[in-house]
């Protein structure tokens, strides 16, 4: 019985220290800011897209409280408010109407933004939430 309390009172440490591991710390310190980086998604609704740095990309403006991106072809813009403390709310977007193939992801792209309620990042991924779970992943592009 000692030795069992010896193993689990072992693993509970070693534990403690995995989680305060370096590798975590360097995840923060490579986190980029929301607002500037050029975002490109990368997963959509839980199904994983082609990275294309040209389409389907965002950057927040926060002097502006702003937002501009690209979806399939279309350029599109809107506004949007966060408090710093990981809550961001997208308010309608606007977008061209240049026909183009992919249109009904542009539009599940643009739906999903305007539903988002807060975010997260890990390292140079921005992970959007809506209040369904996790809708989107982009990565970052300084």
């Amino acid at each position: 019985m000692k030795s069992f309390l010896r193993i689990a009172s072992l693993a509970a440490l070693v534990l403690t220290f995995a989680g305060c591991c370096a590798c975590r710390h360097g995840a923060k310190k490579s986190r980029l800011p929301l607002a500037g980086t050029r975002w490109s998604l990368v997963q959509l609704g839980g199904k994983t897209l082609q990275n294309d740095p040209e389409r389907f990309t965002v950057v927040f403006r926060d002097e502006e409280r702003r937002l501009a991106g690209v979806g399939a072809c279309n350029r599109l813009t809107g506004s949007y408010e966060t408090d710093g403390k990981r809550t961001l709310t997208i308010g309608r977007i606007a977008a061209t109407r240049m026909a183009c193939p992919d249109l009904e992801l542009e539009g599940a792209f643009i739906r999903t933004l305007e539903r988002v309620v807060r975010y997260d990042m890990d390292g140079d991924m921005l992970l959007l939430f809506s209040d369904e779970g996790l809708t989107a992943v982009f990565q970052g592009r300084p």
